[in-house]
């Protein structure tokens, strides 16, 4: 695990080493272990290293295959890299060194661009060819490790982050007024853009080929994407057989480390069973989980502490538990420290994530995360509410959908809410609406029955709600030099995931409960104590590593209090940001309105808890990176 950066001048003009050993050090709190660059003609790598396979100085990087025609920065782990070494190994290559990075090299010696179908892990990566002189971008085919591109004249510069791009010479920031239009509805960014002007985020799945003479960067080329192909042969007993066999499969394959390795643990089951399982071969397990003082909320946010339910769950599995709390200053305390780390703004509150992986890190380099479950499982069923009738279009169903995915500013509200300079770029491919269906792809118009439906919902969420979650957790662990793995994301696990049929992860899809996404409170225990479904599958296999009480609980969203928060203890600190000065916001958003939505909150009148995060996100993004205006 590492952060990797680099530049590539199109007409071959030389690299500076200082300029890329300047980005290099941008991204140092991704890599506290070492440090390297390489440059060559029109080239030039930067690196820095976190040291979890083989963490002696064989694993430096850059690192250059054995005849000197290719040259690798890689950040990740290959959990087959065994595996895959053994093949090369067959087919003659040869080794140097016990890494999975040597096994990149060489796969790509081997199998060309080819090679990235056949690893199962998380990386991205780039590699220069010499002879072609092509450099190669990829990323792996779930995203959970970012890379970041850019072209500026003639130079290309590409980073694990954008800040390494940032500290090139040639770098100017300015706020991407498309990104931001998506950001304030979906409080995501579904394209590939981010929120700075020119700077590109390469897709899951893709990858990307430059060739000195190009004057223009070409097209990303995608080599794998979610495809939800039901097996109506499967019977529900050898489903929950062969999901328990992949599960703990792809737990074992993550273990796979030469320094300490721990476990999230909450009181749910997809933390609390990959623990279960990860204690059975790492004796005294390291646990962590974060709690929240609840002095101050009230109503149903009184349930937001899992605490109780973590311990019992760290006394089961005889792990060695740690705990932070949470209070409402601890917000404003790291909200600019976390926007600095986390710069691409995607989804709801993160702080809390901020503080558990500062936790992990006093103990451990490597932590498990129960990431993933939910959007393969279907763990959110009120949001499939779309997929309710029978006799519904595909239109029909983008408009329910979109109209769901608006979490923070509806399209009827845009006018009042951006400025006019803003609002007016609206369109075209710009225009939200047409952003949100072309996520869906064209297998939309393959539907024919709601069981479908129910997959798109699912794919549509794999394919944004959870890349906002992969790189708020990518980015808040690795502030603190912190390898954060997900086995639910794991080949064969994912692969199985998306044949089993829907009637075996729901049992109401045809006709749902309806509840409101902005609704104070717990709306996954009430809707859960109404229908007792979403994850029904996963819960009857995750039943063998937690308590039956455990196993089918309503899912608890990792969430602080912050409805209370910001109409209590924090709402002297939000005046003080949006009321008593000029915000820099107002230069994008129109006071008035942004006063209004913050009135309704403070008031009691809705639950603006999203969008204020969002205004605080912004606000503070303004400050740290300072786009010219």
């Amino acid at each position: 695990m590492c952060g990797l950066t680099g530049v590539m001048n199109l007409d071959r003009a030389p690299v500076s080493p200082q300029d890329v050993l300047r980005m290099a050090r941008a991204i140092a709190h991704r890599g506290p272990d070492g440090e390297g660059i390489w440059t060559g003609e029109g080239i030039g790598f930067g690196h820095r290293r976190l040291a979890i396979i083989a963490p002696g100085p064989e694993g430096n990087q850059p690192m250059l295959s054995r005849d000197g025609r290719y040259s690798l920065v890689y950040n990740g782990e290959l959990y087959n890299f065994r595996e895959l070494r053994a093949q090369l190994e067959a087919n003659g290559q040869r080794f140097q060194t016990q890494t999975d990075t040597e096994v990149v090299l060489n796969a790509f010696s081997e199998w060309g661009p080819q090679c990235v179908k056949r690893f199962n892990g998380m990386f991205a990566l780039a590699i220069w060819d010499t002879v072609e002189r092509t450099l190669f971008l990829a990323r792996d085919r779930f995203g959970v490790k970012p890379l970041y591109y850019t072209q500026v004249g003639q130079t290309v510069l590409f980073g694990s982050e954008v800040k390494s791009l940032l500290a090139h010479p040639s770098m100017v920031v300015r706020v991407c007024a498309p990104a931001l239009q998506e950001y304030f509805t979906f409080q995501n960014v579904f394209t590939d853009r981010t929120l700075f002007e020119g700077v590109r985020s390469l897709p899951a799945g893709h990858t990307l080929r430059v060739s000195v003479g190009m004057s223009e960067l070409p097209n990303t080329s995608e080599y794998w994407d979610y495809h939800f192909e039901p097996d109506d042969t499967l019977n529900e007993e050898d489903c929950i057989e062969q999901l328990s066999h992949l599960f703990e499969q792809a737990v074992g394959r993550q273990l796979v480390s030469d320094v300490p390795v721990g476990s999230y643990l909450s009181g749910g089951i997809d933390s609390g069973s990959i623990t279960g399982v990860a204690s059975r071969q790492i004796p005294d397990l390291k646990s962590f989980t974060c709690g929240f003082d609840l002095s101050s909320a009230s109503g149903l946010e009184l349930s937001f502490d899992e605490r109780p339910q973590a311990e019992f769950l760290a006394n089961l599995h005889k792990t060695e538990h740690y705990e932070v709390v949470l209070k409402a200053g601890d917000m404003e305390r790291s909200i600019r420290p976390l926007i600095w780390h986390l710069e691409d703004l995607r989804v709801g509150q993160s702080y809390p994530n901020f503080y558990a992986a500062l936790l992990s890190s006093h103990f451990v380099k490597v932590v498990l995360s129960g990431t993933g479950g939910d959007e393969l499982f279907a763990g959110y069923p009120w949001r499939y509410y779309a997929a309710a009738n029978d006799n519904q279009s595909p239109n029909d169903y983008l408009e329910k959908y979109y109209g769901y995915w608006q979490r923070l500013i509806p399209d009827e509200v845009k006018p009042s809410f951006f400025r006019p300079r803003l609002h007016d770029s609206m369109t075209g491919a710009n225009d939200t609406r047409a952003i949100f269906k072309s996520v869906h792809n064209a297998q939309l118009e393959k539907a024919q029955r709601p069981e479908d439906y129910v997959n798109f919902s699912l794919y549509f969420e794999l394919k944004t709600f959870l890349q906002g979650l992969l790189l708020v957790e990518d980015k808040l662990h690795m502030a603190h030099g912190v390898e954060s793995r997900v086995p639910f994301l794991d080949n064969d696990l994912v692969d199985f995931a998306m044949k089993i049929p829907v009637h075996f992860k729901l049992q109401n899809y045809q006709a749902p409960e309806r509840l409101d996404e902005n609704a104070i409170g717990r709306k996954s225990e009430r809707y859960f104590s109404r229908t007792n479904d979403g994850k029904l599958i996963l819960r009857k296999v995750l039943s063998k590593y937690v308590p039956e009480e455990f196993a089918w609980a309503p899912k608890q969203g990792f969430s602080a209090p912050d409805a209370s928060w910001f109409k209590g203890e924090s709402v002297e600190y939000l005046k003080k940001m949006f009321l008593g000065r000029d915000a820099r916001i107002f230069e994008y958003l129109e006071r008035p309105m942004v006063h209004a939505l913050l009135n309704q909150h403070f008031s009691g009148e809705a639950n603006k808890r999203l969008l204020i995060w969002s205004f605080l996100c912004f606000e503070t993004w303004l400050n740290v990176f300072d786009p010219e205006r």
